[in-house]
């Protein structure tokens, strides 16, 4: 008989801690493999974890609301049924009073200072929370952010959730405070004027004037940005990155398109979009080209057999995550759409699993959709490859006959580790990635 540790799982690679939003069981109840054991909420996910043994609950270390660190332990269950509970009732019970002072505040990042005190401060804000609202759960970046920008707990039960239960994200909340700045609902520009690109949100830090006189923002990075930092700068120690670039005539696509898009909506719900296109013709390439859907391990090659294609997906307010489409060399120019649509409807309310962003053997990134015309990504370790599109624009072209005319074209970039891949390989598999886009019929793929 032993006691084990059930630690805080890490929800995809950049993910550096969890919110605990609701334990299922408590100290004294019996689990069974599998059942689910707490609930727990990231900037990314929101997800129900399963208890990886059955036994008896001994301990629950963090109370609800708790922000914990990937691979802390946050429960402990002993397998043996007869086992002594330590701590009773359902819920962890709470510690001892502490003096104010010795509390933990809120962090920048949203979560607790790792601080002797954490848990009790995280109950303190939680009794906070049921005295005012009437026990509706706020993450603790959600209660940062509305505390910085002068939001109550009873204005914020004001603000409508679009999370797991109706709870509010940071999405949520940031669109609240745009139209709380507004006073109301965003205007929407006059149908006449040209739509200007998106702006960056104002940054939000402590403004400072040096010695030099030099007038500055210091922004405190967040768990996240320093996780995306660290996997960004070990990807380029790791990976000698290599970019080849082509142009793409998407002219064919963007009829062939213009003459399903109606009856794909209509049929399938979802709107048929080019990154569907590019995505399959991306698995036909690695089809052609195996050994680019592989990843290094020590002095070995590891060829993945089956195709687990990342994508990039933006989610507003959190920037990008990459959901993976499982086996997708198994799948048609529908079976792409419907599960890209799965995915980053699941990532937009916040829905993704664990499973959903873990196992991916090549990626797909588009910048295009945000009007970008080249762009040199950054490889996700330990894959050996990723694919860029940029914006299609129509530009003047001289065709093979020489003739002039006005075509739909796009860049795509390969960005690949020159470890394996060599320039004549990762030239080839954009060349494939071209000749699939080129001269695809979408009619005999869905």
């Amino acid at each position: 008989m032993a006691k084990i540790e059930v630690v805080m799982p890490q929800m995809g690679e950049s993910i550096t801690t969890g919110t605990i939003t609701k334990w299922h069981k408590g100290p004294g109840d019996v689990i069974e493999l599998d059942a689910i054991l707490l609930e727990i909420s990231t900037d990314k996910v929101e997800s129900e974890i399963p208890s990886p043994i059955q036994g008896k609950i001994i301990e629950l270390l963090y109370p609800e609301g708790t922000t914990v660190d990937v691979g802390k332990a946050i429960a402990i269950i002993d397998d043996d049924m007869n086992a002594k509970v330590e701590s009773s009732g359902s819920k962890p019970a709470a510690p001892a009073s502490v003096p104010a002072e010795q509390k933990t505040a809120p962090s920048p990042e949203g979560g607790m200072t790792a601080e002797n005190n954490g848990a009790a401060a995280a109950m303190s804000h939680n009794e906070d929370e049921r005295n005012e609202d009437g026990f509706r759960f706020y993450t603790p970046l959600v209660k940062a952010m509305a505390k910085d920008a002068g939001i109550s707990l009873g204005e914020l039960k004001n603000v409508k959730g679009s999370g797991a239960g109706g709870r509010v994200n940071k999405s949520d909340l940031e669109q609240y405070i745009a139209s709380r700045g507004q006073g109301g609902a965003p205007q929407k520009a006059a149908a006449s004027a040209p739509s200007a690109p998106a702006a960056s949100p104002a940054p939000q830090g402590v403004s400072q004037t040096r010695s030099s006189g030099e007038r500055v923002e210091i922004i405190a990075m967040d768990n996240m940005r320093k996780a995306i930092a660290r996997n960004m700068v070990a990807s380029k120690q790791t990976s000698p990155h290599v970019n080849s670039i082509d142009e793409i005539d998407m002219t064919r696509l963007v009829k062939a398109r213009e003459k399903i898009k109606n009856e794909f909506k209509k049929r399938e719900g979802i709107n048929i979009t080019y990154s569907h296109f590019v995505l399959y013709a991306i698995v036909q390439a690695l089809k052609d080209h195996p050994l680019v859907n592989s990843s290094v391990e020590g002095d070995n090659i590891v060829v993945k057999k089956d195709i687990h294609l990342g994508c990039a997906v933006a989610v507003p307010g959190n920037g990008l995550v990459v959901p993976v489409i499982k086996h997708a060399q198994d799948l048609n120019l529908t079976g792409i759409a419907r599960q890209l649509d799965i995915l980053a409807n699941k990532a937009r309310n916040k829905k993704l699993t664990m499973d959903d962003l873990t196992g991916g053997t090549y990626t797909f990134t588009n910048n295009g959709s945000f009007g970008t015309l080249i762009a040199t990504p950054v490889i996700l370790q330990p894959q050996v490859g990723i694919f860029c599109t940029g914006v299609i624009k129509k530009r003047v072209m001289v065709m093979e006959d020489d003739a002039i005319a006005i075509r739909h074209m796009m860049y795509g970039t390969h960005t690949y580790d020159h470890r394996i891949i060599d320039g004549e390989l990762g030239s080839k598999f954009l060349a494939s990635v071209k000749y699939h886009l080129e001269n695809m019929n979408p009619q005999d793929l869905i």
